[in-house]
């Protein structure tokens, strides 16, 4: 048996509750994982709360985690018992103190990383790489607009956007987040609640706008976002915190050229080698002192309603993952 947070219906924090579950052998193909720390993000919100509906009811939300592997299904090559592995995966689950995963999806992580480290910024840092390596192009003199800058993508997202050479503004929700965001590479932070970020990023570029904005608040933000951008210049909205966006009418991005896309993590890390690309280049970039990060606020593994309230609330002093408890087993 194991503990594991199940999830009955849509609707606030208050519907995640903690279960006893049963965790069968591992199949083919299948590692075993006694998991020691569990990322929590703004996706498990969105299943949560059912603006996803991609998680089958009842079940366990959550889509990374650490752990050690403590049995190894048939046909799995390249894995031991004991074992110290991440992962980040769209086959939900992760909300568990032991879960059961596809070997292809296992990350052997660095003895430098540990477990609360890899659990907070995994997701988070493939998100990063994806939004500027894949989705974008970075470089320098590229001036980029980032959303939420001191969230845990957010700073992410600044490090290595400064560290590739790029102008960064970022939007920020009080000068404690302000503070924040600097120290995480920041050329210019906007007080978004005070301040209009549209006006503030011309007066900053000289009236010309952002080359890209990421955009990971949607309603609230993802308009001023368009308005934001300089000719030719590309919006990416990677999330929806604040709610879903609008409609949109596409002959709006030709008014000045631009670009829109709406990337998910998931797509891609479909497939062995590019996710295992992606992961090098993560843990290589904390390895080498470009991105750093301190391991996320702790909540028990029961305590997932509240992880999820202080998300929500955008709390400074996130971002949060899970411990299981010694005695889940």
């Amino acid at each position: 048996m194991a503990q594991a947070i199940v999830l009955r219906q849509h609707g606030g924090p208050e519907t995640l509750k903690l279960e006893s579950v049963k965790v069968g052998s591992p199949a083919p193909g299948e590692l075993q994982i006694r998991q020691t720390a569990i990322g929590v993000n703004f996706h498990d919100v969105y299943v949560r709360s059912g603006l996803y509906r991609t998680l089958t009811l009842p079940g366990t939300p959550g889509v990374e985690g650490v752990g050690r592997v403590e049995a190894i299904g048939p046909d799995v090559q390249g894995f031991a018992v004991g074992d110290r592995i991440g992962y980040v995966c769209a086959q939900y689950g992760a909300y568990a103190s032991k879960r059961n995963l596809p070997a292809h999806l296992a990350l052997k992580l660095p003895d430098t990383m540990d477990d609360r480290l890899a659990a907070t910024v995994l997701a988070k840092g493939l998100t990063a790489e994806m939004l500027l390596r894949r989705v974008t192009h970075v470089g320098r003199g590229t001036t980029i607009l980032v959303h939420a800058a001191a969230g845990g993508v957010g700073r992410l997202l600044c490090q290595w956007a400064a560290h590739l050479g790029a102008i960064v503004i970022g939007t920020v929700g009080s000068e404690a987040k302000s503070l924040i965001a600097r120290e995480a590479g920041c050329h210019h932070t906007i007080l978004y609640r005070v301040t209009d970020f549209v006006d503030a990023v011309f007066k900053i570029t000289g009236g010309r706008g952002v080359d890209i904005v990421f955009d990971s608040v949607g309603k609230d933000t993802f308009y001023g976002s368009l308005d934001a951008l300089a000719k030719l210049g590309h919006l990416v909205n990677f999330g929806q915190s604040s709610g879903p966006v609008e409609p949109l009418q596409v002959s709006r991005l030709a008014a000045k050229s631009n670009t829109l896309t709406r990337p998910i993590l998931f797509h891609y890390l479909d497939g062995t080698d590019r996710l295992q690309e992606m992961a090098k280049s993560v843990l290589n970039a904390f390895s080498q002192g470009i991105l750093s990060a301190q391991p996320g606020r702790a909540f028990p593994l029961a305590d997932a309603a509240a992880a999820h309230a202080a998300l929500e609330a955008r709390s400074a002093d996130g971002p949060f993952v899970l411990i299981p408890g010694d005695d889940d087993a």
